[in-house]
């Protein structure tokens, strides 16, 4: 099977081969990785088995981060929705969650699954976790939904950039955020020009957003910005699984991510010397402005 170098590619080839974004990722990793398929499998079920155990044991066992700025976040929200007071409906209420929790494990130096980075790790599994949950899906499911996304983070950093530092925050919660839409809609029944439409739907509802960490710390508002990372992506998998078209194609918007990034202040790109982060309350919290 040919490389394919950007979606235009990617959906010639799903066409081509009558086959699903998860299936052409999945192929493309035995093939340029040299490995054998039972390999690529065991590796993805060691992401998934990682993505779980990082979604789910604040909730149970809340931490503080190193920073101090979160912690026990994600235990509250969790018994917010078990008290039947949440206003979000169960899927949205579970990724919230799931994403939250996630944040708080990779801030107080626990292992988690770059998707495609740190800062947004909980967008992925926190949406994928929930519609596992919420619509009884299997691992191996959850596993086609992975390498869905995987191709929309690997065409991302292809052309664009994942790092809050070059392209803000747009660039990683952004990222994150178009690969769970992408991997939503397939795992929906929706069509591989869906799942582009559903991706190129949330860069453009996230374009522009700055990377402004309290303290230089992947804490605050990064652990927020998933759980809006999740909504974001719920929204345009629904727009897409609705039938709803979008003007621009993802390669075109990924390009606007990147020049629009470019432009962003160094003050707005992960320095800590803008935004949320130079608020007086942000600087009393972290001491960094003293």
């Amino acid at each position: 099977m040919r490389e394919f170098k950007n979606a235009k590619e990617l959906l010639a080839l799903c066409s081509e081969k009558d086959l699903p974004i998860s299936e052409i990722m999945r192929q493309r990793e035995i093939i340029i990785g040299e490995m054998q398929e039972q390999e690529v499998n065991a590796r993805m079920t060691h992401v998934l088995e990682i993505m779980k155990e990082a979604a789910f044991s604040p909730i149970k066992h809340p931490v503080k981060s190193m920073g101090g700025l979160i912690g026990g976040e994600s235990k509250k929200l969790f018994l917010h929705q078990a008290s039947g007071k949440g206003i979000c409906g169960e899927l949205l209420e579970k990724a919230i969650t799931y994403a939250m929790a996630t944040l708080e494990t990779n801030a107080s130096m626990r292992v988690i699954v770059a998707s495609p980075t740190a800062g947004s790790a909980g967008i992925v599994p926190g949406l994928l976790l929930a519609l596992q949950e919420t619509y009884d899906l299997s691992d191996e499911q959850i596993k086609q939904g992975l390498y869905n996304a995987s191709a929309i983070g690997y065409l991302a950093m292809r052309n664009a950039t994942v790092a809050g530092a070059v392209g803000g925050c747009q660039a990683e919660v952004g990222i994150a955020s178009a690969m769970a839409a992408s991997a939503t809609v397939e795992l929906m029944g929706g069509s591989p020009e869906q799942s582009l439409a559903a991706a190129s739907t949330v860069l453009m509802n996230m374009l522009g957003l700055v990377c402004d960490p309290v303290g230089g710390l992947v804490e605050y508002p990064c652990q927020n910005r998933n759980a809006a990372g999740v909504a974001n992506a719920t929204i345009a998998a629904e727009i897409a699984l609705s039938g709803v078209r979008q003007l621009i194609p993802f390669d075109e918007m990924l390009e606007a991510v990147y020049t629009v990034g470019k432009r962003l202040p160094a003050e707005l790109r992960e320095t800590a010397l803008g935004g949320c982060a130079t608020t007086p309350s942000a600087c009393a919290a972290c001491h960094m402005c003293d």
